[in-house]
């Protein structure tokens, strides 16, 4: 279906809007699917053991929106066309983890990546390497700030103060 023109009226917008959704519910696999994909392929989750009754991971993320962050994360991981190797996402991830402070990525991602052979070298360098886009992170907004507040506390003729 090719929509040219936006909808007219009120009954074109809701046939359109029903359309459009009856597409996209057909893009996505049966929940049955899933539920079978689930058992083969863990899906990490965050801080996944519930503590003293709280609730598990996921636990405020409507059903929907699980199963599709679910298909997306496998096809991501598990899928026969993903370009890179498991090796290599792995440490990709445990580098993303830190960045954005998910601890329980975090864990998941360096037990993946020892099992697909990671050594304790790669593992370490991609430690450093995200600590060294951490700390360039925070000059560079710190740059940012000295340049909106106009400060200029230590004047460097370092490479970033060169005009570049």
């Amino acid at each position: 279906m090719i929509i040219s023109a936006l909808p007219s009226s009120p009954e074109e917008h809701q046939y359109f809007s029903k359309e459009i959704g009856n597409l996209m519910d057909s893009k996505l696999a049966p929940q049955t699917e899933v539920k079978e994909a689930q058992d083969d392929n863990e899906i990490p989750e965050s801080d996944p053991k519930p503590h003293d009754g709280r609730p598990q991971s996921y636990s405020m993320m409507d059903p929907k929106m699980r199963r599709i962050y679910g298909e997306f994360y496998r096809e991501l991981y598990f899928s026969e066309n993903k370009v890179l190797d498991t090796k290599t996402q792995e440490l990709i991830s445990i580098a993303a983890s830190l960045v954005s402070k998910c601890q329980g990525c975090l864990e998941g991602h360096i037990k993946k990546a020892l099992q697909s052979g990671a050594s304790e070298q790669e593992i370490s360098e991609a430690l450093c390497i995200a600590a060294a886009v951490n700390a360039a992170a925070i000059i560079d907004i710190s740059d940012i700030a000295a340049r909106n507040l106009n400060l200029n506390h230590f004047p460097s003729d370092g490479p970033r103060f060169r005009g570049a």
